[in-house]
């Protein structure tokens, strides 16, 4: 019984662990191919006086192209929604407010403005990031 037990042992000691590298993320698959890209919204006016000024959503678009947004506002934990695509987002959330001058910056520096930008502000702002 004794030698039963030493081989089991000699079987898992075999066994070479698993490296760190194997858990890092690794690029997505060929049918994601981009990846997860971070984003925050910020406003320079609140048109509705609802979410303030400053960053108001924090938000990710997925691999596939859905979008999902975290609203900063209420306190302490805001909401959650989930868009088919950033062009929804933008569409139902952005676009309808331009006197609000609204940011938004990606995690790569990226930044698309949108509202009541003179054409100056839009490239001058954007190329300083």
């Amino acid at each position: 019984m004794s030698d039963e037990i030493s081989e089991n042992e000699e079987e898992v000691s075999t066994e070479e662990p698993t490296p760190a590298t194997e858990l890092i993320p690794k690029k997505p698959s060929r049918l994601c191919p981009r990846g997860i890209q971070t984003f925050t919204v910020a406003r320079t006016s609140d048109e509705t006086g609802v979410s303030g000024e400053g960053v108001v959503i924090e938000g990710v678009v997925l691999a596939t192209g859905q979008c999902i947004a975290h609203w900063l506002y209420p306190r302490p934990k805001g909401s959650i929604a989930i868009f088919d695509s950033m062009n929804d987002f933008v569409t139902v959330h952005i676009k309808p407010h331009p006197g609000n001058r609204t940011i938004i910056t990606y995690d790569d520096g990226e930044q698309e403005k949108y509202g009541l930008f003179t054409e100056e502000e839009k490239t001058s702002e954007s190329s300083e990031v």
